[in-house]
């Protein structure tokens, strides 16, 4: 995926910068909707007779919140999802809670969003966690690992399964709370100059990709590469590089790679669920009247829902773009190569768990034993239907 050093180096003419009509009427459906039930449950609120919670209901002067992001301005699907979800805060809090989003670079660097939240210079944040590995190795758990939860199994963990408690637990010494906002859903294993028949054909394979999925490829003899985003193309192009992952087809198409590489491989074992976050100044929104901290947490989840929505929606308008008119070759890659990945990810995985303290171990024991669990699940039921109406 998109790593936060490259994302400043984006410009908005490298990519789509709006939503078409279509997504923009179902947003605002969508958001008329949820102001419209929020609306009426705070009239109800305000006629009844609750003693001093009356008071959180009615505020003298408007509260403006700041969002910084790791995203150019309206970058599809992660830039616009970040005006999203500050749109749904300030229009179902009917302008009481205001959201300013800032994109990368314009109030903070990409990579300071973490930090600057964290010192209260922001009260919101958007962004991916384990861009903050450095502060903690298992922050990555709630983004995404190689051969880990997939995007609804991301949700189910984290909102049912005692994910979000955890990340809570673990984000609380930053003086921040994190809130899911978004998914791509599972990502493209990326675009490749020459085939991948067997583990050997990745020695020494130079690979633009990044975090885990890189220490992964260098266990297994080839080369990792981070490149910002403006140089993947050329890089590509000129043979610079051999390979690289950048997101999905809706992405993807966006950027033209397509036109410097031949093979594009499936599935993305790297980031099978990406899960984007909301970080919020603890104090900030414990400062919030409790209406407004219900506000802010559907707002997410309902940008959380959209994005992935939209993912999934644009991805696969945009594969079926990339091989009728474009001619892309798709190549799933060989059983015995993923068999071998996914062991190499076993061991990165589990040393990061066990040089990541107590915390970070139960945090890797909750993740495991969901995705063993889950997928007994997954495998009779998603899978299943999938093979069946093949």
């Amino acid at each position: 995926m998109v790593n936060a050093e490259t994302l400043g180096m984006i410009t908005i003419n490298q990519v789509t910068s709006e939503p078409d009509d279509t997504q923009m009427k179902r947003r605002d459906f969508l958001t008329k909707g949820a102001l419209g039930i929020t609306a009426a449950g705070l009239a109800g609120c305000a006629a009844s007779d609750s003693g001093p919670n009356d008071s959180s209901v009615v505020t003298s002067d408007p509260i403006r919140w700041k969002m910084v992001t790791s995203w150019p301005s309206n970058f599809p699907a992660l830039g616009t999802g970040a005006v999203h979800v500050a749109e749904l805060i300030t229009r179902m809090s009917g302008g009481r809670l205001s959201v300013e989003v800032y994109a990368g670079g314009e109030l903070v660097p990409p990579f300071e969003v973490f930090d600057a939240v964290s010192r209260g210079t922001a009260q919101m944040g958007h962004s991916a966690s384990y861009y903050w590995k450095g502060r903690h190795e298992a922050v990555q758990f709630f983004a995404a690992i190689p051969f880990g939860l997939n995007a609804q199994q991301m949700n189910s963990w984290l909102y049912h399964g005692g994910g979000l408690e955890l990340w809570t637990e673990l984000y609380a010494d930053f003086d921040l709370i994190p809130f899911p906002v978004g998914n791509s859903g599972v990502q493209m294993g990326g675009w490749f100059n020459r085939e991948i028949n067997s583990i050997t054909d990745l020695a020494g394979l130079k690979m633009r990709i990044p975090g885990l999925g890189g220490e992964v490829l260098k266990r297994a003899g080839g080369i990792p590469v981070n490149l910002p985003g403006a140089e993947i193309f050329t890089s590509l192009k000129t043979g610079v590089i051999d390979a690289t992952e950048w997101i999905g087809p809706y992405n993807d198409l966006a950027f033209g790679l397509y036109q410097a590489a031949r093979y594009y491989y499936y599935p993305g074992w790297h980031e099978p669920g990406t899960t984007l976050e909301c970080l919020i100044h603890r104090p900030a929104f414990e400062a919030l009247p409790d209406d407004l901290q219900t506000i802010v947490q559907t707002a997410c989840q309902a940008a959380n829902l959209d994005m992935l929505s939209e993912f999934g929606a644009r991805n696969a308008r945009a594969l079926q773009q990339l091989v009728d008119e474009h001619g892309v070759e798709l190549r799933p890659f060989p059983d015995d190569v993923l068999r071998r990945l996914r062991d190499l990810s076993d061991e990165v995985v589990t040393e990061i768990a066990a040089g990541s303290g107590p915390l970070g171990q139960r945090v890797f024991d909750s993740y495991r034993q969901f995705r063993d669990e889950s997928s007994a699940w997954q495998q009779i039921s998603e899978v299943a239907y999938s093979q069946a109406i093949r």
